[in-house]
């Protein structure tokens, strides 16, 4: 690869990086084809992007970025892939279900939203976050308990009177 070629690849990976909220890093290295091609289709279902990416590159492109990754550079040795989401468990949830058949892929790091996580044990910590959808509906539902509690005593209230009349 040339210099001009690794700055372009530096310049788009700082373009991916922008403005992301949730970043997974992998190690995937091992996995045989059929895997890879199962891993691959699980994350597009799940709208997530993923990209095996050369650790030179993504330092130089995080260290480029506005964002402040922490120590997630410190991750970045061996096979890596980067998997971009919009929810903040979806990757976790996907490495799980494939940890389920396997040892890999294994969590490196992650940045979501301002906070680093290092480590493999990270995973079900990453898991248990609630996306934000998930999060509305809980306060949808906590919201609508005590009106629907009100509502419900009214009428049996109003059912009493008529029985009296």
């Amino acid at each position: 690869m040339t210099r001009e070629e690794k700055s372009i690849a530096i310049e788009n990976l700082t373009a991916k990086l922008a403005g992301v909220n949730v970043i997974y890093l992998a190690d995937t290295s091992g996995l045989d084809a059929a895997t890879t091609s199962n891993l691959r289709r699980a994350c597009f279902k799940a709208n997530i992007k993923l990209e095996v990416v050369k650790n030179t590159l993504l330092a130089k492109a995080m260290e480029a970025s506005d964002i402040d990754f922490g120590d997630l550079a410190s991750v970045l040795k061996g096979n890596t892939s980067m998997m971009i989401a919009e929810t903040a468990n979806g990757p976790a949830k996907i490495i799980k279900e494939f940890r389920k058949k396997g040892l890999k892929p294994l969590l490196k790091g992650a940045y979501i939203t301002e906070d680093v996580y290092l480590g493999d044990e990270s995973l079900d910590k990453l898991a248990a976050i609630k996306s934000r959808t998930e999060v509305i509906g809980e306060i949808i539902g906590l919201l609508q308990s005590p009106a629907q509690r009100v509502i419900a005593a009214l009428q049996n209230q109003m059912g009493k009177e008529e029985i009296a009349e």
